[in-house]
């Protein structure tokens, strides 16, 4: 299977198919004769793997381990469960952090008339020294 054959299957770009190639994430593929890459069902199956995995979070690092640790039989489902829920933690530390942003931005608009003068509480909060 060519690159824009897996692309397709994968709804991934061919640029990020050969960046995860590069990066050493997914299997390197043959090469045929003319050199071009033959991919198969297990590039399909690696590449809808990191898809999914940065759909639900993970960076490609993570992405990265995760496929190892998909490789090796011998691996134990606690330690995937594992990352899993480290990054749960780190999805409800990043909600939390993105709450006290909506709260301080609604603050500060709370206090902006919002009409045609120049004078703009928000700009001001936001170009002071202390932030105040």
């Amino acid at each position: 299977m060519k690159i824009n054959e897996i692309a397709k299957a994968t709804g991934l770009t061919p640029k990020t198919i050969r960046f995860y190639e590069q990066k050493g994430i997914i299997s390197e593929p043959a090469r045929l004769e003319n050199g071009y890459r033959a991919y198969g069902q297990k590039h399909i199956n690696e590449l809808q793997m990191i898809r999914r995995s940065r759909l639900v979070g993970f960076s490609l690092e993570e992405c990265q381990t995760l496929l190892g640790m998909s490789r090796n039989p011998n691996r134990r489902s606690a330690d995937v469960k594992q990352k899993a829920l480290e990054k749960i933690a780190e999805i409800d530390d990043k909600i939390k952090e993105l709450q006290a942003m909506k709260k301080s931005l609604k603050s500060l608009a709370s206090t902006c008339p919002g009409n045609d003068s120049a004078c703009c509480p928000i700009i001001e909060a936001l170009s002071s020294a202390d932030g105040k």
